[in-house]
Order: C-alpha cells, then structure tokens, then sequence
C-alpha cells in the first residue's frame, strides 16, 4: 500500500525532473534539443548522489518528459523529428517547441 507521504515525493521528485528538463532546454534555446542522459545527470548531481546515481533517474525523465510534452511545454524528437509522447521507442531527446 502506498502512504500519502509516498505521493507526495513521486509528485516533488516529477516536478523537480520536469523543473531540471525544462530549465536544461531553455539553456539550449530554441531548435536545439537535449540529451535525457544530461537531465538525469543533472538531477542526480544537485542531489548529492554518485556519479552513477543518475542511471535510476532516466525511467522518471521519461515520464516528466512525456508529461511536458502532453502539455505542450517540451517536444520528445526522434532522429530530430518531433516523435508522438505516447508511442515512440529508441533513443530520443528533448526540447522547447520549435517555431517552425
């Protein structure tokens, strides 16, 4: 069973992804995307954990980012092409929508 106390950190550790994910891509700007590696990375290091502490982040950058992308804050990109967040597989990036 899962405590509320349980919520209420999935909930701060999502929004702290997602807050990491988009600070990350507004530092890239506009028509350049980011690796989910980096967010990871990133995350992990301004937790205080060791250098591959990030590796069981990439699962819930995934999610943030899907949650982004559903609100239209964040593009997933497939081979540079804007992918559908709910149906693509394989290595992918992140970014702020284009304006195209």
């Amino acid at each position: 069973m899962t405590s509320e106390s349980d919520v209420e950190l999935k909930k701060s550790t999502r929004q702290s992804l997602e807050d990491v994910a988009l600070r990350l891509c507004a530092e890239q700007g506009p028509g350049k995307s980011v690796d989910p590696t980096a967010v990871a990375k990133s995350f992990a290091e301004a937790r205080g954990e060791d250098e591959l502490g990030w590796r069981k982040w990439l699962v819930h950058v995934r999610a943030a980012a899907v949650g982004l992308a559903r609100q239209g804050r964040l593009v997933i990109y497939r081979k540079g092409k804007p992918a559908d967040p709910e149906d693509f597989r394989g290595v992918w990036r992140m970014g702020l929508p284009r304006d195209e």
